[in-house]
C-alpha cells in the first residue's frame, strides 16, 4: 500500500497510476474523437445513416455488454493480465480501425475497442483501489485518475478537429501509438494481483453468459429501439428476452459459490445511489452533447473545430478542478459534493434552453458550459470514490464494473429517448432553421429532468447522520497496519454478504 502521502509515493507507485491514467485518457479520447469525424467517414465510405449510427452505438454495445463480465474477470483472473490483454487488444483494433476501406469493418473494430474498453475500464479502477488505502490517499488517486478521462475527452474534441481536417483515419490511428507506449510501462510498472501468485476462486460462467447476453441484448434494443419503433413487434419481444435473460441470471447468481455479481452489495444505499446517479448523470450528458453538437454544426453551421473549441471550456475546467476534489470529499463527503454537481448540472441545462439561431456565446452558451465542466468535476470523480468506499479488495473489479455499466447503460437509453422526442416532434411539414430548433427543446428538457433525477436520487443520502466515531479494523502485528475507517455515511457502510 502506498503511504498516507502522495508525495511520498514511491516512482513506482507513481508510474503505475500513470499507465492506468494513460488507459482511461484514451477511453475518453477515442470516444470523443470519432463524433466530429462521422460526417467525413460518411463520405469517404459511402455510409448510410443507420450504418454511421453504429459505429458509435458498435462501440457502447461493446463497452456497455461486457462490463459486468470485464470487472469479475478482473478480480478472479487478475487485474494486472486483464488489464494489459486488453490494453494490447485495444492497440490492435485502433491499428485496425483506421486502415480499413469497409463500413462494417470499421463497425467492427469500434466494437473491439469497445469489448477491450470493457476490460481496461473496471480493470484499472479496481488496480487503483486495491492499492491506495481507502480515504485521502484513494480520493488523491481517483482524482488524478478521473482528471485524465476529462482531459482526454476534452482533448479529444479538439484534435478531432483538426485531425479530420488531415484525414478520419488519423482520429483512429492516434489511440494505438499512445496504447502501445502505455502497454509497455503497465508490464514493468503494475504490480502482479493475487490471482496471478496462484490465489483465486471460481468463475461462475453461468452468471457471465446470461449476464453479457442481458446486456449486449438490452444495449442493442435501446440503441435500434428508435429506428424500429418503441412499441414495435421486435423492441417489445427484445426487452421480454432481456427481462427473462435478468431474471435467469439474479436466479444463477443467488445460488452461485462464486456469483459475477454477489447480490448481497445491492444491500448498500451508497452502492445504488452511486449507480443511479451514474445513469443519470453520463445519460443527461450524451444527449446533452448529441443535441448541442447538431445545434453548432447544422443549424449554426459550424465547423468541428468551432464545435470542439465551444466545448472546451468545460473541458479545461475539469482538468483543472478535478484534482482538487479529494479534499472536498474528505471534508463534506460524497453525498454533499455530488449534490453540488448535479445542482450545476440541471442550472447549466436549463440555461442551454435560451438558445436562438443567433446565440451570443459569451451570454448564452459559456456559462451553461462552464457549469458543465464544475458539474462534471464533482460528480464523476466523487462517483467513483462513493461507489468502491467499504468494498473488500476482492470485490473493487465487480463495484467498478457495475459502475461502468451504469454509465454506458444510462448513456445508451437517455440518448435513446432523447433522440425519440426529438424525432417526435420534428413535424411533417418543410423543416425551418426554426422548426428543427423548436425540436430540440423538448430533448433538452428529457435532459434538464434526468439531471433533476439524478439530483433528488443524490439528496436522499443527505439525510443520513454522520456516525460521531470511527471503527478501527485490528490486524495482527506481523500484518499490514491497522486501518481506521472514518464511519461517516460513504466509508462506514460495508455491504452485507449473502
Amino acid at each position: 500500500m502506498p503511504s498516507d502521502s502522495a508525495a511520498s509515493w514511491s516512482p513506482r507507485q507513481w508510474g503505475t497510476l500513470l499507465v492506468l491514467c494513460a488507459a482511461l485518457f484514451l477511453d475518453a479520447l477515442d470516444v470523443s474523437m470519432v463524433g466530429v469525424a462521422l460526417p467525413s467517414i460518411a463520405h469517404d465510405l459511402d455510409l448510410s445513416t443507420s450504418s454511421l449510427q453504429w459505429i458509435v452505438s458498435g462501440y457502447i454495445l461493446g463497452y456497455g455488454g461486457l462490463l459486468l463480465l470485464g470487472g469479475r474477470a478482473a478480480d478472479l483472473l487478475g487485474r494486472r493480465r486483464v488489464f494489459l490483454i486488453a490494453l494490447a487488444v485495444f492497440a490492435a483494433a485502433s491499428l485496425l480501425g483506421g486502415l480499413v476501406d469497409s463500413g462494417g469493418l470499421l463497425i467492427a473494430s469500434r466494437f473491439i475497442k469497445g469489448l477491450s474498453a470493457a476490460f481496461t475500464a473496471p480493470a484499472g479502477l479496481s488496480i487503483i483501489t486495491t492499492s491506495f488505502a481507502e480515504g485521502p490517499v484513494r480520493n488523491r488517486a481517483l482524482s488524478i485518475y478521473t482528471t485524465c478521462g476529462a482531459t482526454g475527452f476534452s482533448m479529444g474534441l479538439v484534435l478531432s478537429g483538426l485531425l479530420t481536417e488531415v484525414g478520419w483515419r488519423w482520429t483512429m490511428l492516434l489511440p494505438a501509438p499512445i496504447a502501445l507506449i502505455a502497454l509497455t510501462a503497465g508490464l514493468r510498472l503494475i504490480p502482479k494481483s493475487p490471482r496471478e501468485h496462484g490465489q483465486g476462486r471460481g468463475y461462475d460462467l453461468p452468471g457471465a453468459l446470461t449476464g453479457t447476453a442481458s446486456m449486449l441484448l438490452l444495449v442493442f434494443t435501446v440503441v435500434e429501439a428508435p429506428r424500429a419503433g418503441w412499441a414495435s413487434a421486435r423492441t417489445l419481444l427484445s426487452f421480454a428476452v432481456v427481462a427473462a435473460l435478468l431474471t435467469a441470471f439474479v436466479a444463477i447468481e443467488r445460488r452461485s459459490s462464486h456469483p459475477l455479481i454477489r447480490l448481497g452489495v445491492f444491500r448498500s444505499a451508497d452502492q445504488i445511489r452511486a449507480n443511479l446517479g451514474g445513469a443519470a448523470f453520463f445519460g443527461s450528458y450524451v444527449g446533452f452533447q448529441f443535441l448541442v453538437t447538431q445545434y453548432m454544426q447544422s443549424l449554426l453551421g459550424w465547423s468541428a473545430l468551432q464545435t470542439a473549441l465551444a466545448f472546451l471550456p468545460a473541458g479545461a475546467l475539469v482538468a483543472l478542478a478535478s484534482t482538487r476534489i479529494g479534499p472536498l470529499v474528505d471534508r463534506f463527503g460524497t453525498p454533499r459534493v455530488i449534490a453540488a454537481g448535479f445542482t450545476a448540472l440541471v442550472v447549466g441545462y436549463v440555461l442551454f434552453l435560451r438558445i436562438t439561431l443567433t446565440p451570443h456565446y459569451a451570454a448564452v452558451i459559456l456559462p451553461s458550459m462552464l457549469l458543465l465542466g464544475a458539474a462534471c468535476a464533482l460528480v464523476f470523480p466523487s462517483l467513483n470514490i462513493q461507489a468502491t468506499n467499504g468494498v473488500q479488495d476482492d470485490e473493487q473489479g465487480m463495484v467498478s464494473g457495475l459502475l461502468n455499466t451504469s454509465f454506458q447503460v444510462g448513456g445508451a437509453i437517455f440518448l435513446a429517448i432523447v433522440t425519440a422526442v426529438v424525432t417526435a416532434n420534428t413535424g411533417h411539414g418543410p423543416a425551418t432553421p426554426q422548426t428543427v430548433l423548436d425540436s430540440y427543446r423538448p430533448g433538452l428538457v428529457v435532459v434538464s429532468a434526468v439531471a433533476l433525477g439524478g439530483l433528488l436520487i443524490t439528496l436522499t443520502g443527505l439525510r443520513r447522520r454522520r456516525n460521531p466515531y470511527e471503527i478501527v479494523v485490528a490486524s495482527s502485528t506481523e500484518s499490514a497496519p491497522a486501518t481506521s475507517i472514518s464511519a461517516t455515511a460513504e466509508t462506514a457502510a460495508v455491504p452485507v454478504r449473502d
